[in-house]
């Protein structure tokens, strides 16, 4: 396996545009985005499980409900949410883009990001579509831009690796910044791939590979109303087909979550207003639950967050923050590590705090990625989870967000 360019494009058979539409006022920003499969495909798709939910995921859910699909349409700007008429207009947003590229408009997967509560206008989308249909390319990056919202720049991974002597690649882009916290996956993500796999493997394998992907990352706690995660994947790299086990259903997996867990980190470290990506890397526990929930409440927790903006090598804030999660940790064995490109110090140890330097700490808390190492001392079992510092950029970027 290694790690290629392209994106969403990277995969046979897959075109993506993205343009100014006019959904947003800035009209230097893209605003509408569309991924093409030249060939029907085998798609999958885990949502948010807040109880509020955009229209375009109670659409999507029910044109998936076969396992197919062959285009993404997706505008920043508005969430269409908490609208009267939402849903129908995702599903004129799917007929229009069905028309345009003649295929059915349940084959068509549909996707909003934005400001909840604001009537999604059609005309501009609708004016749009033949731009975005004569714009489709193998170069994924105006799609990539087009789904952004509060990002500051756009996130595409993408791999190649091989089944059965068949060369395959997967890719995929990602949106998310803000309203980012582990509960299914906390963002816009669209993936696809050119291996032949039942619908049945697709999400069995898109299922599982969120918990320890974008169920690991968090930037501010709170589960939006839009999250979506998609896969659509084609065939068209003539391979054996793939079923729910055996070898190369491991192999798609393990593709799968290079590019998952590469879009995490861009998710978390562009967090809205952070300066560094925090990881948390658990150890030692005895099941991988108390492993993922410790990871998660130390990269969650605001105190843990504004020590690492101050380069703060404040321990105790890593303790405080594993004995309210929830994990079953003995706090007598609990071991603590800052690491970065800088070095490593150790800072506790079974529980208590040991002599460090704070001259050292702070060069290694002070680079842009950042890794604070936990070992609970009495298991096999491990977990990794992402966010990022909390600034106070992010007050100033969610004060005016909708004004």
């Amino acid at each position: 396996m290694k790690k290629i360019d392209g994106g969403v494009c990277a995969a046979q058979g897959f075109l993506a545009s993205g343009i100014h539409a006019g959904i947003r006022k800035n009209k230097t920003k893209r605003d509408l985005a569309l991924i093409y499969s030249q060939a029907p495909a085998a798609a999958a798709a885990v949502y948010t499980q807040n109880l509020v939910k955009g229209a375009p995921i109670t659409v999507t859910k029910s044109h998936l409900s076969d396992g197919r699909a062959q285009a993404v349409i997706c505008n920043s700007g508005n969430a269409n949410t908490c609208n009267a008429d939402g849903p129908e207009v995702a599903e004129k947003m799917c007929a229009l883009t069905g028309a345009r590229l003649g295929i059915s408009s349940s084959d068509v997967i549909v996707a909003s990001t934005g400001v909840i509560g604001q009537k999604l206008d059609i005309t501009p989308i609708e004016a749009g579509m033949d731009e975005l249909c004569q714009g489709l390319g193998r170069d994924g990056g105006p799609a990539a831009e087009a789904i952004m919202t509060t990002d500051t720049r756009k996130k595409e991974a993408a791999v190649e690796f091989t089944i059965g002597g068949k060369t395959c690649r997967l890719g995929g882009m990602a949106k998310g910044s803000g309203m980012i916290h582990p509960n299914m996956a906390t963002m816009l993500v669209f993936v696809t791939c050119d291996a032949a796999i039942t619908p049945k493997a697709l999400q069995k394998a898109l299922s599982a590979d969120v918990q320890t992907s974008f169920n690991m990352i968090t930037v501010d706690g709170d589960t939006s109303t839009n999250d979506m995660l998609c896969i659509l994947s084609n065939g068209m790299a003539g391979n054996r087909v793939i079923g729910e086990s055996g070898e190369d259903f491991n192999t798609f997996c393990a593709a799968l979550h290079d590019v998952t867990v590469t879009l995490c980190k861009m998710i978390a470290g562009d967090g809205e207003g952070a300066s560094k990506l925090i990881e948390c890397a658990v150890s030692g526990a005895d099941t991988d639950q108390a492993a993922r929930t410790a990871a998660r409440a130390v990269v969650g927790s605001s105190l843990v967050k504004a020590a690492m903006f101050g380069s703060d090598a404040n321990w105790g804030r890593v303790l405080c923050a594993i004995g309210y999660s929830g994990a079953d940790v003995d706090v007598n064995r609990i071991g603590v590590w800052f690491e970065s490109v800088a070095g490593r110090v150790k800072v506790c140890e079974n529980g208590a705090g040991v002599d460090f330097s704070e001259e050292e700490a702070l060069e290694i808390l002070k680079e842009p990625e950042v890794t604070i190492r936990v070992s609970l001392g009495y298991g096999k079992c491990e977990a990794t989870a992402w966010g990022c510092d909390l600034t106070y950029d992010y007050v100033k970027i969610n004060g005016d967000y909708r004004t």
